[in-house]
């Protein structure tokens, strides 16, 4: 699943594309592609004017010369093209919203992402209204969040997962930022000191900063930004999708475990096993 520094890629590349620029027409081509919480069919903003791409979390949307927006989760496989109108058609389109000279598509191999017509409420729509700010905000608030933090009840990297308390960050960076912050994800949260939930934050912000300079991270072509170029950062992992390799900090081998229906890569060495209660 696209996570924060992938949709941010997708979010500027949009901008550079799509701003100013009118839906002259858009055609929706699977009904898994609109959100059953649409206000709205999504072919109702055909004559809108792009004004601007916005984004909290994994969450993308697109403000009109009209109250209403449209809002964009990419789930697993969801991506946005800009093509020439010439261009066939993709195996997966979703969606096209055809513009003077060429067309933005919505292609989703998996239909888990959404397309979705809604207003705002203090500049956020309905759907990411219950969603935290996440370390690129401009209002990001580090004490807050550390708070948020301290108090679930819950293992480390759930709550790292949880984005009502920090929002875009998923499995991939999760495993990255645990690692980098020298904590096995099965920890408690209340084995945990303010200051080390703090550093664990900012090892978030510093490892999905560096992700996004190169574009986000790309195992293969389900995540692909608007020009359909793949991101570089996968090259740079530590330890998410590293098992069996040597950890770059002090070799031992990487870990994989089952965590919460999904997969967790930790080093065992700089990443010890907490102790259980009572012993």
């Amino acid at each position: 699943m696209p996570e924060l520094p992938e949709v941010e890629t997708v979010r500027r590349g949009l901008a550079a594309n799509i701003v100013g620029e009118k839906f002259k027409k858009i055609e929706v081509r699977h009904e898994r592609a609109t959100s059953k919480n649409s206000l709205a069919r999504i072919e109702s903003l055909s004559g809108a004017k792009v004004l601007e791409v916005n984004r909290r979390g994994k969450f993308l949307w697109l403000t009109f010369n009209r109250p209403e927006v449209l809002v964009a989760h990419l789930g697993m496989s969801g991506q946005f093209l800009i093509q020439p109108k010439s261009a066939a058609d993709e195996k997966h389109l979703r969606a096209r919203f055809v513009m003077k000279r060429n067309e933005l598509r919505f292609i989703d191999q998996r239909t888990f992402g959404w397309l979705s017509v809604e207003t705002l409420s203090d500049g956020v729509p309905s759907s990411a209204a219950h969603i935290a700010l996440d370390p690129f905000d401009e209002e990001f608030d580090l004490t807050r969040a550390v708070n948020r933090f301290s108090a679930r009840k819950t293992q480390v990297k759930k709550a790292l997962l949880d984005q009502e308390v920090i929002s875009g960050v998923g499995n991939i960076y999760a495993d990255e930022s645990l690692w980098r912050a020298r904590i096995h994800p099965e920890t408690r949260i209340e084995k945990l000191k303010s200051a080390k939930i703090q550093e664990l934050i900012q090892c978030a912000s510093e490892v999905m900063t560096e992700a996004l300079s190169q574009g986000g991270t790309s195992f293969d072509d389900l995540y692909i930004n608007v020009n359909g170029e793949s991101g570089y950062f996968e090259r740079s992992l530590a330890v998410y999708g590293q098992e069996g390799e040597p950890c770059p900090r002090c070799g031992t081998a990487i870990k994989r475990i089952s965590f919460s229906n999904r997969s967790s890569h930790f080093c065992p060495k700089c990443q010890p096993t907490p102790r259980k209660s009572g012993k």
